[in-house]
């Protein structure tokens, strides 16, 4: 077993200290980040929000928020730091939070994704989810917008 496979992950609910982690690492995976204020808000309101860290390399891994409403989830946000995507981490984190869902009832779960995001796709794809609507227009981009894919599975 080497080093890297040792690290033990914990998923925690993501507070206020950690909101500094999470916006270095923001900015990095995304074109167009989420602010530290829509952050701050998720929090507020009570969404399902949630860090993956390696304790002992003090490193976030990554994080996400749900929303959740009679028997439905909405994932809104689902990000691992981009040095540590493509390692398992953000299936680690869909399954987290299918099952957190799951467990406060939800039956269906929704998110939006870039069609140009092929990883995320692939990802969501081979976890069940289906494409069931589209959002024109719904993200900026470098030249506009771009359109969001919507996708659902039952839990």
């Amino acid at each position: 077993m080497n080093a890297v496979t040792a690290v033990k992950l914990e998923l925690r609910p993501m507070q206020r200290v950690d909101l500094p982690r999470v916006m270095e690492v923001e900015p990095r995976a995304y074109s167009h980040p989420w602010t530290v204020g829509i952050f701050r808000d998720c929090l507020r309101v009570g969404y399902s929000c949630w860090v993956l860290q390696a304790p002992q390399l003090d490193e976030l891994i990554g994080y996400g928020v749900l929303s959740m409403a009679v028997g439905e989830c909405h994932i809104l946000n689902l990000t691992v730091r981009p040095e540590r995507q493509g390692q398992g981490h953000g299936r680690h984190l869909l399954r987290a939070f299918l099952d957190k869902a799951r467990e406060r009832g939800a039956e269906t779960a929704f998110l939006e994704v870039r069609p140009s995001n092929t990883p995320a796709l692939a990802l969501y794809r081979s976890e069940g989810f289906n494409e069931v609507g589209l959002r024109r227009g719904y993200y900026p981009a470098s030249r506009g917008r771009e359109d969001a894919l919507v996708m659902a599975r039952q839990l």
